[in-house]
């Protein structure tokens, strides 16, 4: 039986083992690869998406929890937050390898749409299950910062 999914706003359905990894779904059933396979439990923070706004883990959200819900990728990420977010990430060459910043701006596009002024607690916390391999804590601090900045000009 097929679910429904509504993903970056355009109503989707799929015809998979109710018990797939929306991780999956989302790469291999629909083509959006944007989202990035890294540990498969849930700690690196690589398949990051939204759902219904908030943060989560692809890799161990089974499609059948998110019928019905708004999920978002970065390949849909177009709100306000979200650009100034991905506006920063360039204009601060936070990439290196680049293969955790797709989950990366997920979760501080997430932060900045809930507190458009993180303190850097704030940013720390929000961060802290996304893994970057290259140590660009510095570099992704500072973009959310800029992008908190941008927002509030």
């Amino acid at each position: 039986m097929p679910l429904s999914l509504n993903v970056n706003g355009q109503a989707r359905e799929v015809d998979v083992d109710p018990a797939t990894p929306l991780l999956w779904v989302l790469r291999d059933d629909l083509g959006l690869t944007g989202t990035k396979y890294g540990c498969g439990i849930a700690q690196c923070g690589a398949c990051t998406v939204h759902v219904d706004g908030e943060p989560l883990r692809a890799c161990s959200a089974p499609v059948s929890a998110i019928a019905g819900r708004r999920v978002t990728t970065i390949e849909g990420l177009a709100s306000r937050a979200g650009k100034a977010v991905q506006k920063a990430w360039v204009d601060l060459d936070v990439v290196q390898c680049g293969y955790c910043q797709s989950g990366q701006i997920m979760s501080a596009t997430a932060l900045l749409e809930k507190r458009p002024r993180p303190s850097d607690l704030d940013i720390d916390h929000a961060m802290a299950g996304n893994v970057c391999r290259c140590a660009t804590y510095h570099r992704i601090r500072a973009a959310i910062h800029a992008a908190a900045a941008q927002l509030a000009a």
